[in-house]
């Protein structure tokens, strides 16, 4: 049975003619990313308990660093990034959600934001809007 090639969880350039098992300073000839991190491993998972799906590995703080896991296994196949564009999706989804602008922290109601009234502070402005966001009557 022929093995899946390896490839790069950064660049996702083929790894062919590295010595199996991966070494610790085995990095990426394309990009230069370390291949004995956690996002090269068969066991990372972003939704597992500190981002591993093996149980007594040791946690590692820097997923994309080489370390020195006893239970690393080189994931076979390319890596997909198909989580980080679910979290962005979803991001969008819950700004929409709460009337904000994606990242941008402004509401985004369908109305120009009222110019600030005469000596009203930032504060006043921020609880109009938020009184605004949640219907409650202005006095």
């Amino acid at each position: 049975m022929a093995q899946q090639p390896l490839y790069c969880w950064r660049c996702d350039a083929e790894l062919q003619g590295l010595p199996q098992p991966l070494g610790r300073r085995d990095d990426c000839p394309a990009c230069g990313a370390s291949l004995r991190a956690c996002r090269m491993c068969a066991h990372f998972d972003r939704m597992a308990s500190k981002a591993c799906r093996e149980p007594v590995a040791e946690e590692v703080v820097d997923k994309e660093a080489a370390n020195f896991c006893d239970y690393f296994r080189a994931r076979p196949g390319r890596w997909s990034a198909a989580g980080d564009r679910g979290a962005a999706e979803s991001k969008a989804r819950l700004a929409a959600l709460f009337g904000e602008a994606a990242g941008a922290g402004v509401p985004t109601t369908g109305e120009a934001p009222a110019p600030p009234a005469a000596g009203e502070s930032e504060a006043e402005r921020a609880r109009a809007r938020l009184d605004a966001l949640f219907g409650k009557p202005k006095p």
